[in-house]
């Protein structure tokens, strides 16, 4: 898998349509949730895309502390559903903690992880922080890596 990392102004059109439909694939229409995934924060993000044979198999979009959250932010975390065999979740957080590191300087990370993801993101160093919550309906948990 090949990753780029890229501000909302290198996407090509192309590449910002391929990782809208993978989002909108994923987060829509597989986990039946009707929501806003297009949050105008996309623009502040750093957007981090692995491919293979020229298709979006991994995403994540990254923030600087005190956009999404005090700390840096990891989000809308994605494999397509016929890619998660293969570990591309693994590689693409990783390379998201690397360009948090190389980017904004830190590694005091926050993300809201849909519960059921708790121990994959432990295994890349989150703990989880307070109580769990309903976010578009679906169970979440704070989780931070410091």
């Amino acid at each position: 898998m090949e990753i780029t990392i890229k501000t909302f102004d290198e996407l090509t059109p192309i590449e910002l349509h391929n990782v809208l439909q993978l989002r909108s694939e994923v987060f829509v229409v597989e986990q039946d949730c009707v929501y806003h995934d297009i949050d105008g924060k996309d623009f502040k993000a750093l957007h981090i895309i692995g491919q293979k044979d020229g298709k979006v198999v991994a995403y994540s979009r990254c923030f600087s502390p005190g956009i999404y959250f005090e700390q840096a932010a990891i989000g809308r975390v994605v494999v397509p559903k016929d890619q998660r065999a293969f570990g591309y979740g693994h590689v693409i957080m990783k390379a998201s903690l690397k360009a948090i590191k190389e980017h904004y300087k830190t590694e005091n990370i926050k993300l809201s992880a849909q519960e059921h993801l708790k121990k994959f993101y432990e295994s890349h160093g989150f703990s989880q922080i307070g109580e769990g919550y309903l976010e578009d309906g679906i169970p979440h948990i704070a989780m931070v890596k410091d």
